[in-house]
Formats: C-alpha cells, sequence, structure tokens
C-alpha cells in the first residue's frame, strides 16, 4: 500500500486507536493531519515528523461546524489538497437507559455521529472537485450487536453506518469511496482499565480468544485509504475477532 503524495486528516488522532491510524497512515507515505482537543495531538505529530514524513497538528473539537471549518481550510491552505479523511473521534458516556441524562446521551450523539457528518460535508466539497477522496468512519460492533450500558454509544455508531452506506451512494460517481470500520474489544487504555474478570469476560466472547490492538484498525484504514481498496465503498468491515458473529 503507498500513500505517497496523498494528504489525511485523522480526528481524535492523539492516542489510542487514532494514533495508531496516523502512525500507519505516515508509513505508507501520507502527509498526516492529526487533529484532538488537546495538545496529544502535537506529540503524534511530531513522532511522525521523526519519521521524516510531513505532519501538522490541528487542536479542534470537531463536534462544532466552526472547528470543522478551521480545520479543513487550515489543511487546505497549508498542503493544497484533502484525499482522505478519517472520522475516528469519539467519547464514551456510560449508563443504563432508566439513569442516563439528557446531557450524557446527547453528548456521545454529538461527538460521535455529528463531528462525522460536519467533518465528511467540509471535505466532501474538496473531493467532489478533485473526483477523488477516501472518507473512513469508526464505528463499532456495539453499533451492530448492542451492549447494555452503551445506549448512547451504540445508537451514534449505528448512525455512524447508516450515514457511511448513504454517503457512498451520493458520491460514488464523483471518484470517492465511503467506507466504515467496527471494531470490536481493542486494547487500548480504556479497556485496560477493566478488572481482570471483566477482560476475561469480554475474551470468552471473541472466538480468536484475544483483543485486538490499534494497529489492527490502523491496518484496515490503510487497506481502504489505498488504490488497492477503489472497488469498495459502502461497506463496513468488522475488526473484532468474530466477536459479532459471534453474537449475532
Amino acid at each position: 500500500m503507498n500513500l505517497a503524495n496523498r494528504v489525511a486528516i485523522i480526528t481524535g488522532s492523539g492516542r489510542g486507536i487514532g494514533k495508531a491510524i496516523a502512525l500507519r497512515l505516515a508509513e505508507t507515505g501520507a502527509t498526516v493531519v492529526v487533529n484532538d482537543i488537546d495538545e496529544s495531538a502535537q506529540g503524534v505529530a511530531e513522532e511522525i515528523k521523526a519519521m521524516n514524513r510531513q505532519s501538522l497538528a490541528i487542536l479542534a473539537d470537531v463536534s462544532l461546524s466552526s472547528d470543522v471549518a478551521r480545520l479543513v481550510e487550515t489543511t487546505r491552505a497549508t498542503y493544497g489538497k484533502i484525499d482522505i479523511l478519517v472520522n475516528n473521534a469519539g467519547i464514551t458516556r456510560d449508563q443504563l437507559v432508566v439513569r442516563m441524562s439528557d446531557e450524557d446521551w446527547d453528548r456521545v450523539l454529538t461527538v460521535n455521529l455529528k463531528s462525522t457528518f460536519l467533518c465528511t460535508r467540509a471535505v466532501l466539497r474538496h473531493m467532489i472537485k478533485q473526483r477523488w477522496g477516501r472518507i473512513i468512519s469508526i464505528a463499532s460492533i456495539v453499533g451492530i450487536v448492542g451492549n447494555p450500558g452503551q445506549a448512547n454509544y451504540a445508537s451514534a455508531k449505528a448512525g455512524i453506518i447508516g450515514f457511511t452506506r448513504t454517503v457512498a451512494k451520493e458520491v460514488a460517481s464523483r471518484g470517492i469511496t465511503v467506507n466504515a470500520i467496527a471494531p470490536g474489544f481493542i486494547d487500548t487504555e480504556m479497556t485496560q482499565q477493566l478488572g481482570e474478570d471483566r477482560r476475561q469476560e469480554l475474551m470468552r466472547h471473541i472466538p480468536l480468544g484475544y483483543l485486538g490492538s490499534p494497529r489492527d484498525v490502523a491496518e484496515a484504514v490503510a487497506f481502504l485509504a489505498s488504490e488497492e481498496a477503489r472497488y469498495i465503498t459502502g461497506q463496513v468491515l468488522n475488526v473484532d475477532g468474530g466477536m459479532a458473529e459471534a453474537w449475532l
């Protein structure tokens, strides 16, 4: 996979899965714009520069239209184009439905789903003109099979899947592919905070028998961003060790 001369924006890429995606795309030759809401983005950009790749850190809250406009226009002004967008930014605010506050529902839907809409809309205006683009959104198997205590998160991720399939149909004639990746349980800071009993319980639902790594998701993103995936659009790729099939 060769992404030389491609410019990519990865939202929420200061840590975890987003960071792994940023580093992997840089390895394949892409110029990477690292986005997050804090200074973690700068650290990732410096790592990429140490690889002799171009990178820029842009702090922005992608749930805000004004911040998204600044992110996209700064990228265009710096590099002249946008070829790849990875919608990765997301949060959780877990609670059973009967106890879930309006604020926790709204915030998760806004950060996870509205940001995907805002960023996609903003970059499409440029991708349509250049008649080439790759949009990859990070969904979740929770958006496919559900998960107790995560009604807000599952709804947002299911929304990303529906959004992906719809936008893919709208822009296919312009040479733009739009796909989603649905990770299962990935070994990140969040899952590392779970107790060992809970981790073992999760792994009983994973046919492969272990948690995935952020790199596993990043490899899938790199593939969907490449020319090798030029005939794939409107799809949801599960990166979950077989978990979704085991639960369905």
